[in-house]
């Protein structure tokens, strides 16, 4: 695969001398300026290495590999520069996060060595990336399915709550509406510890002992535990232990509705749960959107 360097530098002749020197070896885009060059890196394809100038009008060097890190995080970020001094190199270093800082004049054999080293970089983040999603992505794949084989009424519960949890976030435009909708299709993986018996009695709406009781009360928790293993899930997994908390009569208990998105996100799922376990309550799940939607509204700016 070949990975894309981008080389930024406010004067045209440096910039077509170094594409002569190594567009043999590597796949080179140039861009003259920082304004070009964060144009460039917003509408291509993600670079693997992109190689800033220091002093350039404008944006200089360090804001410009600063804005870079925003827009694309993954790609290796170098400094070359005639200015090498210590408060250059450390503002580099802290704003910009970069891999590689170079002075000039640099060799061709430096300057190659450098950008093999940023590619192989690149590769190693990407690759791990790339390897976490599909772990995270089977992991969930595998906890679903246990749960429609274990038990089949609680993996069709999930279905609907994660429907209705996906249709609240989109309503309302939740910043972190993934990890509510996962919240929501995982919500009910602690009900593998509960006998099918038991959940057919709540679907028909049977009053259940106080035994039958302590067990359902415990599947959020049971639910956590299990997801809390699975990296990157650390605020799903508290969603979820969340799920059965009742608010108050207003929808909200606390200001933190609006700060922290694992609040947000069990209120929201505990709305779900309860809109899936009784078909008659749109009214009060609209009423309770109602509440999240005039907080999220009243967010000071």
């Amino acid at each position: 695969m070949n990975h894309k360097i981008l080389l930024v530098d406010d004067d045209l002749n440096i910039l077509q001398g170094y594409k002569r020197q190594l567009r043999k070896l590597f796949q080179l885009e140039i861009a003259i300026g920082g304004k070009e060059g964060l144009k460039l890196v917003s509408k291509e394809d993600p670079f693997a290495v992109i190689v800033s100038d220091m002093q350039m009008p404008k944006i200089n060097g360090i804001q410009f590999l600063n804005e870079v890190r925003t827009v694309a995080p993954n790609s290796v970020r170098m400094m070359l520069t005639g200015n090498a001094d210590q408060k250059t190199a450390m503002d580099a270093v802290n704003d910009g996060q970069i891999f590689r800082f170079l002075t000039k004049p640099c060799s061709p054999e430096a300057f190659i060595k450098a950008l093999e080293a940023g590619i192989e970089q690149y590769r190693l983040v990407t690759v791990e990336q790339e390897l976490l999603s599909k772990t995270l992505t089977a992991s969930v794949r595998v906890l679903t399915e246990v749960l429609s084989l274990v038990n089949p009424t609680a993996f069709g519960h999930t279905t609907k709550v994660r429907r209705l949890a996906r249709q609240i976030c989109q309503e309302l435009k939740v910043d972190n509406a993934w990890e509510i909708e996962l919240a929501a299709m995982l919500s009910q993986v602690g009900c593998v510890t509960i006998p099918e018996t038991t959940l057919a009695k709540l679907s028909f709406g049977e009053k259940l002992t106080m035994e039958e009781r302590r067990i359902y009360h415990g599947h959020p928790q049971v639910g956590h535990d299990l997801i809390a293993k699975i990296p990157r899930l650390e605020n799903v997994a508290k969603i979820i232990a969340r799920q059965n908390i009742h608010f108050d009569e207003s929808g909200i208990f606390d200001d933190d509705l609006i700060e922290d998105p694992v609040v947000l996100g069990s209120y929201i799922l505990n709305v779900a749960i309860d809109a899936a376990h009784h078909d008659s309550s749109n009214v009060s799940m609209e009423k309770s959107m109602d509440s999240i939607r005039n907080r999220l509204m009243a967010r000071p700016n």
